[in-house]
């Protein structure tokens, strides 16, 4: 029975049909698993079954498109093609090893090339008859591949059938592809196209369905895999779980106590700290101030301040109320008051305050919080205003919220910054920089404003305009009988560690020793430059690029360098690699300062090659004997190159002088030469340049030029003749 319409038999539509949809689950079988390479062979083995069936069902009519020889032609090639991929297709689906040659060789000798000898024959004759003779070698192939077949399962089984497994390929594989290889056979003795649809089909969907039931069974086992591993990953997961809470239980039990131990520090040192600040303002105000007095008050009211906003930071994270907010106060005189002694303060530091502030405005709140919020807003904007710099201070009465305001024109916050300042001891860069404490001024006030049931924010964007303001919005309070019940706490001195430099450079004094002093704070720094001028010549930077700058700008070398380690914009240790790979300063020796004090801090620094490496706190005694024992046994080594260098020279005779070295020796007394000058000067007369004399005594040229002229101002002359008269023959 055929299709109405077409050559093509009913069975060979029906099975058409099943391979379409087998088709299209193949494919997205393959979508859904790209990595499976059986897949994409199935879908090659079912589409050329598909134009096997069609054009073997159709073709030849004479109502199709195209001649009876392009449509004998087109139909024999499909139904060669499909038997010429099965050996292919058996040989890498089920790992045939034995079926290479027939994979990839005895197709192109045995079907392609008798196909191709049809084609001719067929051609050439016109009749089909004739050519159909010629296929004559695939049929004689096609009981090879069989054998072929059955030996390379044998050889992939080692010839044991005992598996069930073993025992179902091979049946399914002869079933299925032995109609498929004897196609030429079927299509020689001309069964009719629906035996032949039911035989090389029926092989097909036996093969189709020896795949689908190891596919189901390699689902199945993935899916049990799967439980299996779900299982396993809740399991770990519940035991991770509870071993993280665990941990998590035990690192917050740790941090308790340390924060706890912090704590109790910090209030154990509040005793004697109030006890030290007591007795010391007693002593202040009996007997003169000095300055060595005041920079003591100063620091020990920078460490009472962080210990008080450390604890009190602890207090609020903790949830305890030390602030009594049912009490109204006078912001308004409050922030006067204050703003009077920050104005005293400021001017002293070149900084103007302008203050912009409405009267008759209250709030129910503890003044001493309102003065906590003050005093770390002015405070801040002070430490980061620059020099010559403004600060407003503005106060006033919006609708029923009262807004404070503080602004500075220093460097701003950057927007990405600005939720972090408010995180406990967040600091705006992560260099260390002299202004900065220990940053907990920013969080006290968020915890205070919290504490009002107000709201605090930053207004600032370096990036358009610089400077940084700091708004405060708190509930305003009213009341007519409000004058009965003001408080007003007492307004303290203002206390703001901004201390400002005093270097000034002294005379330089060519019999002392010179010294470069590299320390980003300002009060170390001007103490260490008090104490080291007494002896030696003193240079003073404030970090490590200031120093370099100010190295290259010195007519005479420093002898010794004493540098921090922890500074902003280039460190200690960076500072002394540069000059470690400067030819000009690389003899220079070094004392490395510095607040970290473990052992791999220390071997850092001394593998830089620093002579020693001193922790703060530490004795300014101790210091001041290291530093002569250092630059003694610098000034020892140079001595001992000198004379070295001078033996040299007399030993080879050159540029011998005039006058005799007893004549040099004595002028050189006579003027008072210093031995360095004498070394120069003795140089300079046998005709060296300064910068071979450099080279020669290990000192920078600027050094020599330096000694060259204080030589020609000690023996009065203007030029080299004349030093060497006066040193050789006078």
């Amino acid at each position: 029975m055929l299709i109405p319409g077409t050559q093509m038999h009913i069975v060979t539509f029906i099975f058409v049909s099943i391979e379409i949809v087998i088709f299209f689950y193949l494919l997205i079988y393959r979508l859904a698993r790209p990595d499976d390479k059986t897949a994409y062979l199935n879908i090659v083995l079912i589409f050329l079954l598909i134009a096997y069936n069609i054009t073997g069902g159709l073709l030849p009519d004479e109502s199709m498109p195209g001649s009876y020889f392009l449509q004998v032609t087109l139909a024999y090639a499909t139904g060669f093609i499909t038997p010429c991929y099965f050996p292919y297709y058996v040989y890498m689906a089920f790992s045939l090893e034995k079926m290479k040659f027939h994979a990839y060789k005895g197709i192109y000798l045995f079907l392609i090339i008798p196909y191709l000898v049809f084609v001719i024959v067929f051609d050439l004759t016109n009749k089909l008859d004739v050519a159909k003779d010629l296929l004559i070698l695939p049929v004689v192939y096609a009981p090879w591949v069989i054998v072929s077949m059955v030996k390379a399962i044998r050889y992939k089984y080692n010839n044991d059938f005992s598996s069930k497994e073993s025992r179902e390929e091979m049946a399914v594989l002869l079933l299925s592809l032995t109609p498929w290889v004897m196609l030429p056979v079927i299509d020689f003795l001309n069964m009719g196209q629906a035996m032949e649809a039911y035989i090389t089909n029926f092989g097909f969907l036996s093969l189709f369905a020896l795949q689908m039931k190891r596919h189901i069974k390699e689902m199945r086992t993935e899916h049990e895999r799967l439980i299996t591993s779900e299982v396993q990953l809740l399991n770990w997961n519940s035991d991770l779980k509870k071993e993280v809470e665990k941990r998590t239980k035990e690192l917050e039990m740790i941090n308790e106590q340390r924060t706890n131990t912090f704590v109790n520090l910090a209030h154990e040192t509040k005793t004697p700290l109030t006890l030290i600040n007591n007795y010391l303002e007693e002593y202040i105000s009996m007997n003169a101030p000095s300055e060595e007095l005041n920079i003591v008050k100063r620091n020990l009211d920078k460490i009472s301040g962080d210990i008080v906003n450390l604890f009190d930071l602890e207090k609020f994270n903790k949830g305890f109320a030390f602030y009594n907010h049912n009490q109204v106060c006078n912001i308004s005189e409050q922030l006067k008051d204050s703003a009077l002694l920050f104005k005293q303060y400021a001017s002293g530091n070149n900084i103007e305050i302008i203050e912009a502030i409405d009267d008759g405005i209250f709030i129910k709140a503890d003044p001493l919080s309102i003065n906590r919020i003050i005093n770390n807003l002015v405070e801040n904007a002070i430490k980061f205003s620059d020099d010559a710099g403004i600060i407003k201070i503005a106060l006033k009465l919006g609708d029923d919220a009262i807004l404070f305001s503080v602004k500075d024109f220093g460097k701003g916050i950057p927007i990405e910054m600005q939720t972090k300042v408010f995180e406990p001891y967040y600091q705006l860069t992560n260099n260390k920089s002299n202004i900065q404490g220990m940053g907990l001024g920013l969080p006290i006030v968020k915890k205070v404003v919290e504490d009002l049931n107000g709201e605090i924010k930053i207004i600032s964007n370096p990036k358009i305009t610089p400077g940084t303001e700091i708004l405060i919005l708190l509930k305003s309070y009213t009341d007519a009988k409000i004058e009965a019940i003001i408080s007003k706490p007492a307004i303290k001195a203002v206390v703001v560690n901004r201390v400002m430099l005093d270097t000034t450079m002294r005379a330089y004094d060519v019999e002392k020793q010179a010294i470069l002093v590299v320390e980003d704070n300002v009060t170390m720094l001007n103490y260490l430059y008090k104490k080291l001028s007494q002896k030696y010549n003193v240079h003073a930077s404030l970090n490590g690029n200031d120093a370099i700058k100010k190295i290259k700008e010195l007519t005479v070398m420093p002898d010794l360098i004493i540098t921090d380690i922890m500074m902003d914009k280039v460190d200690g240790y960076d500072f002394a690699k540069i000059i470690s790979k400067s030819s000009s300063y690389s003899h220079i020796p070094f004392i490395f300062l510095s607040a970290k004090s473990g052992h791999t801090d220390k071997l850092q620094g001394l593998q830089l090659g620093a002579i020693d490496y001193v922790p703060k706190p530490f004795s300014i005694a101790e210091l001041l004997v290291k530093v002569d024992s250092i630059l003694s046994n610098a000034g020892k080594q140079k001595k001992a190159i000198w004379n070295k260098a001078f033996s040299h020279l007399n030993v080879n005779n050159v540029s011998p002088v005039k006058g005799g070295s007893n004549t040099f020796e004595q002028n050189c007394e006579l003027y008072r030469l210093t031995p360095r000058e004498k070394a120069i000067a003795k140089l300079i007369c046998q005709g060296q340049k300064y910068k071979d004399i450099g080279d020669t005594l290990f000192i920078a040229e600027r050094t020599v030029t330096k000694h060259a002229q204080n030589i020609f101002e000690k023996l009065q002359v203007s030029n080299k003749i004349e030093l060497i008269n006066k040193l050789e023959f006078s």
